[in-house]
């Protein structure tokens, strides 16, 4: 989707959702987004809004080369709004956009205003000096993580054999909304999980959209910081960073917020804190 503001002088930002979501994850907040005045709040905050579909995930259809990694889509975007007549543009992004849209600063830090997320997947090193002083409730964050990790099976079955699990689901759109629907269960409305599943299973994308696992799984890692503005707004139902870590990989963290609701699907369950999170984070940037 490419909807611009009806003011000229609008912020123009690129939404990345995340995995199993589509481009319908951002839906809700384009309204508000687009013409803040229509809905309580300030013209000055308004964006122009583009809502890509990932590469490989549903109307962006199958991907058909190797390597579209988190990388390989932050260049990809970066084209898309230069081509939209954008120079200089704003990026957030949720779930595989958190991982996307640092890489779009990282890569592409003179036409990026800001980087805003919900996640920051910045972890322990393995080295035991960074677990030293750790507090109680960091300790308890580290245990809920790693058995996070472990019982991931989303995330291990699509980093390992995305091709072998495909084959199932192109079988059965019963086994495709069981899929997407055990990660999009606590979202309110039924409907969205339903369209969701309906737009991998009319275009055929659970194998492409799988590889995006793999690809990041296997792709290069970059270890040296990034120094482009970033936000954070962590909301209750989500894994939340610690703030030790994330600030080890990102020297430029100039806002975080965590809420005492909303899951990590915030655009579906907390749209009017994610909203004013994304207008005050890039309002110093106007």
């Amino acid at each position: 989707m490419h909807v611009r503001s009806p003011h000229p002088d609008a912020v123009p930002l690129v939404l990345t959702h995340g995995w199993p979501n589509t481009f319908m994850e951002y839906l809700d907040l384009v309204g508000p987004l687009t013409d803040p005045a229509a809905h309580g709040g300030d013209p000055a905050d308004a964006f122009h809004v583009v809502i890509p579909s990932l590469p490989g995930f549903g109307f962006s259809g199958h991907t058909r080369t190797k390597g579209w990694d988190a990388a390989r889509v932050a260049d990809a975007w970066a084209e898309l709004m230069r081509r939209l007549g954008y120079e200089r543009f704003a990026a957030h992004g949720n779930d595989a956009g958190a991982i996307v849209s640092p890489e779009i600063g990282r890569r592409h830090a003179d036409r990026v205003l800001g980087v805003h997320v919900n996640q920051i997947f910045s972890f322990p090193s393995g080295d035991p000096a960074e677990l030293s002083g750790l507090t109680p409730e960091e300790q308890g964050y580290l245990q809920f993580l790693g058995g996070f990790v472990e019982h991931a099976i989303h995330d291990r079955a699509q980093q390992a054999q995305p091709q072998t699990l495909a084959h199932a689901l192109a079988d059965s759109p019963a086994g495709q909304l069981a899929w997407i629907g055990q990660l999009l269960a606590g979202v309110p409305d039924p409907d969205v999980i339903l369209t969701n599943a309906t737009i991998y299973w009319l275009t055929n994308t659970a194998a492409s959209s799988a590889r995006f696992y793999y690809e990041n799984h296997h792709a290069e890692r970059v270890t040296e910081p990034t120094t482009f503005p970033m936000g954070l707004a962590s909301f209750a139902y989500d894994f939340r960073p610690l703030r030790r870590f994330a600030e080890r990989d990102h020297k430029n963290i100039v806002s975080w917020n965590e809420y005492d609701r909303g899951s990590h699907w915030a655009a579906h369950d907390a749209a009017d804190l994610l909203v004013d999170d994304l207008r005050g984070f890039f309002r110093r940037f106007r």
